[in-house]
């Protein structure tokens, strides 16, 4: 199956196109672009020396909002209330702490200067969003992405302190089904997201729901008002 190369046009290929996971290359970042990308289950994901790769995997990683679960360790630290969370707060900083971050078995990150740039530019549209968790005034963990309809497609996250991206976003799970939310888009299945009940969908599967979630109204702009722990 062919991988597309992307111009200046609008446009993707169909998603089930997609040869293990990879479905077109070029193009470029500009809001429109990666809005459109989301409403088909596509996203970018590439290194800094590389052109700009577009993906949509087969299967897909979900974590239902309702279903999330914690092993009894995390359930026991969750409720000493180890950390503030908020929302909108600092995007910047968890962004930014997601590129710096060290990940076993990876060389560099897959978030650019120019990935930066424009989830920045999708934060100030009221699109891309970030859960930060805080000891004092510092930031120790935290989730970023991008939020249509009733779907939150997930970025990246970081931890600087024990739990603390999965405190963050349980948090997350927690505000989404409070406001309709059925479940958050992981891409791929990590042992953090396995760890927390995730699910693999056929990618049709996966299409054919996100499509559904799509209709409602996207509750776009800050979060920063959303209920803080």
């Amino acid at each position: 199956m062919p991988v597309y190369r992307l111009r200046n046009e609008l446009v993707f290929p169909d998603p089930e196109e997609a040869e293990e996971g990879l479905l077109a290359v070029g193009g470029d970042l500009r809001p429109q672009r990666l809005l459109l990308a989301y409403t088909m289950g596509i996203f970018p994901w590439y290194g800094e020396d590389d052109p700009i790769l577009w993906h949509s995997p087969d299967p897909r990683c979900v974590l239902p909002t309702k279903g999330m679960r914690a092993g009894r360790t995390l359930r026991r630290f969750v409720r000493q209330h180890p950390y503030q969370i908020t929302f909108d707060s600092d995007f910047s900083g968890v962004i930014r702490a997601c590129q710096e971050v060290e990940r076993p078995g990876q060389e560099g990150t897959w978030i650019t200067t120019e990935m930066m740039a424009a989830y920045e530019g999708l934060h100030r549209l009221g699109f891309a969003h970030s859960i930060e968790a805080w000891q004092g005034d510092e930031l120790v963990g935290g989730v970023y992405g991008v939020s249509l309809g009733r779907v939150f497609f997930g970025e990246s996250m970081f931890s600087h302190a024990d739990y603390a991206s999965r405190v963050a976003l349980l948090a997350l799970g927690d505000e989404l089904a409070k406001r309709g939310f059925s479940w958050i888009d992981a891409q791929v299945m990590t042992d953090t997201t396995r760890s927390l009940g995730a699910q693999e969908w056929p990618r049709r599967k996966f299409l054919e729901m996100l499509s559904v979630e799509l209709q409602p109204e996207t509750l776009r702009g800050s979060w920063a008002t959303w209920l803080t722990t």
